[in-house]
């Protein structure tokens, strides 16, 4: 390549800011640090070559990493403790770079681990539900962080991220949901304060399941309907399709129901839209009503 990226670090200790700017250097220019700057240089030029290394930021170009770096930050972690409580708000998108941390439910069971490269803290920014599990350092961590209202700027602008993670969130549901989903596909009653909407109807659509959800909300009954996982139609407070959707997802209290089976004329209806985009749509509409 003839360009070399160049970066400085701003920081005031562990949990300081880190500041990366990127300057593209032609053929016939030289970078001569200075013995002060040098190691510092090393070091964060390392860093950042770690960025196009990590999936995350496979799906950018160097314009795009250019304008991300700035809302970086990097923080440790001593062995012991905690990055993300279960149960708190989500506030920020976590990047590990090094190091080795748990998965916790509870105090005693871990259920995965996570290192260089894993990406955290995104499911509970994504839904706007509480952290699912608790991250406890198992080898000292460090990271690189993303606050949530930078996050959610960043996804709006890069169509690539917006893919990325509703991929990740996918595959994240599909796994710490699967037992959940069997107790209420068969017919068990639910309650939104467990399983928000946006998580539930991510759940239906990811086990591809075929049937009728009914909800009690506090603005009256609501429907949806789904056919292998893909969204059918909705109806909810005097509103249908893509609009009752997207009233549903703003309830953050009621009960549901799924029940399996469809009717001859809703399993031969056509499908509302791309079921990813349609979630991702009336998440973006939340955000915007709650920021305005």
């Amino acid at each position: 390549m003839s360009s070399v990226h160049r970066c400085v670090l701003n920081c005031s200790g562990c949990s300081g800011l880190i500041r990366l700017e990127y300057n593209k250097k032609t053929e016939t220019e030289e970078y001569s640090p200075s013995p002060d700057t040098k190691k510092y240089d090393t070091d964060i030029n390392a860093l950042a070559s770690l960025l196009y290394i990590f999936p995350i930021f496979q799906t950018l170009d160097e314009q795009d990493i250019e304008d991300i770096v700035p809302l970086l930050k990097m923080k440790k972690f001593a062995k012991g403790s905690v990055i993300l409580k279960k149960g708190d708000p989500g506030s920020n998108l976590f990047i590990m770079i090094s190091g080795k941390a748990e998965v916790l439910i509870d105090e005693r069971t871990s259920i995965a681990t996570m290192d260089r490269g894993d990406v955290f803290g995104e499911i509970s920014l994504l839904i706007g539900t509480p952290i699912g599990a608790t991250i406890r350092v198992v080898q000292t961590v460090r990271v690189l962080y993303i606050p949530g209202k930078d996050f959610k700027g960043i996804l709006n602008k890069f169509p690539s991220l917006q893919i990325y993670f509703a991929r990740l969130l996918a595959e994240r549901l599909s796994r710490t949901n699967d037992e959940r989903f069997e107790d209420f596909a068969s017919g068990i009653i639910g309650n939104l304060s467990e399983m928000a909407p946006s998580e539930l109807f991510q759940t239906l659509n990811l086990n591809r399941k075929t049937g009728m959800l009914n909800l009690a909300l506090p603005r009256g009954p609501a429907r949806a309907t789904f056919r292998e996982g893909s969204l059918i139609n909705a109806k909810y407070s005097q509103k249908d399709g893509e609009e009752a959707f997207f009233e549903i997802l703003r309830e953050k209290k009621g009960r549901f129901k799924f029940i399996q089976g469809l009717s001859p004329e809703d399993m031969s209806a056509p499908e509302l839209g791309d079921f990813m985009w349609l979630l991702m749509e009336g998440i973006r509409k939340i955000d915007e009503d709650n920021s305005g």
